[in-house]
C-alpha cells in the first residue's frame, strides 16, 4: 500500500513539474515525450489535486487559466476511462448525457456551417455571406444556456465537494467563450469592409468553443461522474429546464432507479397501521403518530437501510446535518453516496450483514460542527440481520460540557 502511496506522491509532483515548465515558457512538444514516458494514464482525481496544490502553493487562478488550453491538450488522450456497470451519461436525460448532446450540435454546427459560410465570406464579403454568419453566431450564443446551467447548477457541487479550481478555471474561459462570440457577432452586423479582423474573431470564438468541448468531456464531466451521487444528478435534471438548452433538447426524463418501498411492503403482506391503532413494543405500546414524533425529535439524525440495501427510512429533525429528500427513498444506498466512497459504504454494510462488526464509526469536521457518524446491523430477536442503521450527531456541544448542572434554567 504504502508503494502505491509513494507512486501516486511522486506522479503528483510530475505532474507540478510538467506544468511549471509549461508555464516557464517549454512547448508542449517539449514536455510531451517526459509526460508520455512516465504517466500511462492520469485520473481525474489527480488533476484536480494538482490544479488546488499549484493554488495553495500561490499560483494565481488567472495563471492556471492562462495554461488551460495546454493542460487540455496534454490530457485529452491520457484521462482513465472509469469503469461503471452502467454508465449514467449514456442515459438519455441525465444531465451529462444532454450536455454531450449538445456538444454534438455545437460541432455540427460549426463544421457544416459556420466553417464552409466563413471559407466564402473569405473569398467574398457580400450581403448574403455575412448574413448567413450572422444567423449561425445567432445560433452559437445558444452555448451561454448550456454554459449557464454548467456554472449554475453542476458547479455549486463540485465545490460543495471542494472541488474549486477547475470551475473557477472554466467559467473563467466561458466568459472569454461569451465576449469572443458577442465580438464576432458586433463585427459581423456592423461590417465595414475589415474582413481580416472579422475573420480572426470568428476563428478566435469558433476555436475556444471546440477547445471548451474537449475540456469538459476530457476533464470536467468525468471528474463530476466520479464526484456526484445519483440524487445530485437528478436535482441538476430537475432545474435545468428553468436555465434551457443550447440547440438540442433532453432525449427523455431521466430518473434513477430505485425501489418503491411502501408499494414492496403491500406485496409482502405488510399494512400500516391507523393513527389511531397501538404498535406494540417490547416494552411498551405507541401510536405511530407518537412513533413518527419521538423519532423527529430526538437530537441525532437515523437513516434505516433495510436488508436488500434499499433506504427505508430517515427521521426528519429540525436541524439535520446531511440534507435528506424524500427522494432518496427506496434508492439503493450506493447510489446515495459519491462514487468515490461506495466503496466504503459497501465495506460497511458487509461488515454489519456479516457480523464481522456489531457498529462502524466515523467523525468528521463540517465547518463549526464536529460530526460523528455512527452504523449500527439491526437483528431480530433470532439475531437475523434486518438493515443497517445510520446515526449521525454533532458533537461538538457535547464535548465542551464541564463541571456540572444541577439547577433548572429559569428562561
Amino acid at each position: 500500500m504504502s508503494e502505491i502511496i509513494n507512486n501516486r506522491e511522486y506522479r503528483q509532483k510530475v505532474l507540478k513539474e510538467l506544468i511549471a515548465e509549461l508555464h516557464s515558457g517549454k512547448s508542449v512538444d517539449e514536455v510531451k515525450p517526459k509526460f508520455e514516458k512516465l504517466i500511462k494514464g492520469v485520473s481525474v482525481n489527480e488533476i484536480t489535486e494538482m490544479e488546488k496544490a499549484l493554488i495553495m502553493e500561490g499560483m494565481p487562478v488567472e495563471e492556471i487559466q492562462r495554461l488551460c488550453d495546454v493542460h487540455a491538450a496534454l490530457f485529452s488522450g491520457s484521462i482513465e476511462e472509469i469503469h461503471r456497470p452502467q454508465k449514467p451519461e449514456e442515459i438519455p436525460g441525465h444531465p451529462v448525457h444532454t450536455f454531450k448532446l449538445e456538444n454534438r450540435e455545437i460541432e455540427k454546427l460549426i463544421n457544416e456551417r459556420i466553417k464552409p459560410h466563413a471559407a466564402k465570406f473569405a473569398d467574398a464579403d457580400d450581403e448574403e455571406n455575412i448574413k448567413d454568419l450572422i444567423a449561425d453566431f445567432n445560433t452559437l450564443w445558444e452555448v451561454d444556456k448550456h454554459y449557464s446551467r454548467k456554472e449554475n447548477l453542476l458547479f455549486p457541487y463540485l465545490e460543495k465537494y471542494g472541488i474549486t479550481a477547475p470551475p473557477k478555471v472554466m467559467w473563467g474561459v466561458d466568459d472569454e467563450i461569451r465576449t469572443a462570440i458577442r465580438e464576432a457577432l458586433m463585427l459581423l452586423s456592423n461590417y465595414d469592409g475589415n474582413r481580416n479582423e472579422t475573420l480572426e474573431k470568428i476563428n478566435e470564438a469558433v476555436n475556444k468553443v471546440t477547445e471548451m468541448i474537449s475540456k469538459e468531456e476530457n476533464i470536467l464531466f468525468p471528474m463530476a461522474l466520479e464526484t456526484l451521487a445519483e440524487d445530485e444528478w437528478l436535482k441538476i435534471a430537475e432545474e435545468s429546464d428553468e436555465i434551457g438548452y443550447c440547440i438540442v433538447k433532453p432525449q427523455g426524463k431521466w430518473k434513477p432507479a430505485r425501489v418503491n418501498v411502501e408499494k414492496e411492503a403491500e406485496e409482502k403482506g405488510e399494512k400500516a397501521s391507523g393513527d389511531n391503532e397501538y404498535v406494540k413494543f417490547d416494552a411498551g405500546i405507541l401510536t405511530p403518530e407518537e412513533i413518527n414524533a419521538i423519532f423527529n425529535t430526538l437530537p441525532i439524525d437515523i437513516t434505516f437501510v433495510d436488508k436488500n440495501g434499499a433506504v427505508k427510512y430517515f427521521s426528519q429533525g429540525k436541524e439535520r446535518i446531511f440534507a435528506r429528500p424524500k427522494t432518496v427513498l427506496g434508492r439503493l444506498v450506493q447510489n446515495c453516496h459519491p462514487p468515490a466512497s461506495v466503496h466504503v459504504v459497501e465495506k460497511v454494510i458487509e461488515n454489519l450483514w456479516s457480523g464481522a462488526k456489531e457498529h462502524e464509526d466515523f467523525w468528521i469536521k463540517m465547518g463549526d460542527k464536529y460530526v460523528l457518524i455512527r452504523y449500527y446491523a439491526v437483528r431480530n430477536a433470532k439475531g437475523e440481520y434486518l438493515g443497517t442503521m445510520e446515526v449521525t450527531q454533532d458533537i461538538k456541544p457535547l464535548q465542551e460540557i464541564t463541571g456540572e448542572k444541577r439547577l433548572l434554567d429559569e428562561k
